[in-house]
């Protein structure tokens, strides 16, 4: 077997013992412990940009390393790498912990690239698990025990139901059609997928990574998670994980879907009513991660928008909208995490007098925010453009003006943070913020890609249409 394909997953399960193994035998050293995992995480960029050629099967194919699996590693390894750049200060997480959370960390993005490579039900199954037990755990260690280990407890219920949900799906999908592999499912479900126990089946073990996701009704967890877990943690879920949901349902749809009528028509009510929740829910909300959690559910109405296409550019869409995720709500988290450097949660009138106090931080929520609305020339509208027109593509009309209506919408909620920042004074003064270097580094470079890749998309769209072409083949 050529263990090569593998890299990246070898090299993070290496940087996790690396933690586990400081737990045991060394006293916990904050400094220590993040400039290490800021070094493993920038090593492990390269070690899957190393891996982009790489492609065969490992396990009895049960493990599948090909451009597409290779293309969402990057983006997993790069988004831990941003959020470990933010855990300089992690006033929320005991310093005894320090190694735990970030072994968590490397095992959580170890469990999601295993996950995106999975071509097999019970490959699939475990590495969810892992990495969802690994975010349950993350939450529950913010400092604040009642808080955290409330919010942890209610992700943990949520999770444990989505993933019998799951398992309910898959041996549904087993008994009806025998096969267990995606690809033996992509050969014998077109001639099955009229029948009732296979279109349930596929329904239900979707339903797991919808709870990754965050779509409707496996949305509950979220807001609660998002205000309980400490702000980078909070900010990971917000990300990499939510790369990885993508990257396995696109992968599950493409080979076991098959443009079945039912499983699309389940899709475009999920969809709606995940858009629709999402955004109404958001006007309500005060607590700045609390609107930004109901975002992520809006966004995986869109999202689903994509994958419901079931063509190439619907594939395509979906893959540019993960890196598109990434990129905004990184950045938008990366206000939140200097704002609060006490590790509190923000209310939307905290934003109060940032462009004074912080031009650049102001100016890198301001193009965060409007690029979740949509508003051009962001990376966001970009993203909305490619799956809207590959779901008119495939006469999604009316769902299409739906989500427009939902993007209106979200357009008033997200103007009230940047009114906040730009147009409210606060009630005491508060002094001027100063972010290191590295935060101002961090901070110009995610803003100017988000409209970077608003204007230039092409080098990002033609990256996805190659990893797009594997589900293509897949089908």
């Amino acid at each position: 077997m050529n263990w090569m394909i593998a890299a990246p997953e070898i090299f993070y399960f290496a940087a996790a013992m690396w933690f586990l193994m400081l737990s045991f035998f060394s006293k916990p050293d904050p400094r220590r412990e993040h400039l290490s995992s800021l070094l493993l995480a920038s090593l492990g960029v390269l070690v899957c940009l190393a891996s982009v050629g790489a492609q065969g099967y490992l396990f009895i194919q049960a493990f599948t390393a090909d451009i597409y699996s290779q293309v969402f590693k990057i983006l997993l390894s790069l988004g831990l790498f941003l959020i470990i750049a933010l855990c300089g200060n992690l006033p929320d997480i005991g310093e005894r912990r320090i190694q735990d959370f970030y072994f968590l960390l490397f095992t959580c993005t170890l469990a999601m690239m295993l996950l995106v490579s999975a071509g097999h039900l019970l490959s699939i199954f475990v590495s969810l698990e892992v990495s969802s037990y690994s975010l349950y755990i993350l939450v529950a260690l913010r400092r604040n025990q009642d808080f955290g280990l409330e919010a942890g407890i209610k992700y943990f219920l949520v999770g444990t139901f989505a993933s019998g949900v799951m398992l309910f799906g898959m041996a549904l999908l087993y008994s009806s059609s025998g096969a267990t592999y995606l690809s033996d499912m992509a050969r014998l479900l077109p001639e099955m997928i009229g029948q009732p126990a296979v279109v349930i089946g596929l329904v239900l073990t979707l339903g797991g990574f919808f709870f990754k996701l965050a779509v409707f009704p496996f949305h509950f967890w979220a807001p609660d998670a998002y205000q309980g877990a400490s702000n980078q943690v909070a900010a990971y879920i917000a990300t990499v994980s939510k790369v990885a949901a993508v990257a396995v349902i696109a992968r599950v749809v493409a080979h076991a879907g098959q443009e079945s009528t039912y499983l699309v028509h389940v899709l475009v009510i999920l969809s709606v009513a995940s858009m629709t929740v999402g955004n109404l829910a958001a006007i309500a909300q005060k607590d700045l991660k609390r609107l930004l959690a109901f975002s992520t559910i809006a966004h995986s109405g869109y999202i689903l928008i994509g994958i419901l296409a079931m063509n190439p550019a619907g594939w395509t869409g979906t893959i540019f909208y993960a890196l598109a995720l990434l990129a905004m709500k990184f950045t938008a988290f990366l206000v939140v995490i200097e704002l609060a450097p006490e590790g509190q949660n923000l209310q939307i009138d905290d934003l109060a007098g940032l462009h004074r106090r912080s031009p650049l931080l102001a100016l890198a929520l301001m193009v965060s925010l409007f690029s979740l609305a949509g508003i051009p020339p962001t990376i966001g509208f970009t993203g909305k453009f490619l799956v809207f027109v590959a779901a008119i593509e495939r006469g999604y009309i009316a769902l299409v003006i739906i989500a427009m209506i939902n993007v209106v919408i979200s357009l008033y909620y997200y103007l009230l943070a940047i009114r906040a920042a730009y147009l409210l004074e606060p009630a005491v003064e508060l002094p001027a913020l100063t972010p290191s270097m590295p935060i101002k580094l961090l901070a110009g470079i995610s803003t100017g890609l988000i409209v970077a890749a608003g204007f230039f998309p092409y080098p990002f769209i033609r990256i996805a249409q190659a990893a797009a072409q594997v589900l293509l083949v897949g089908r």
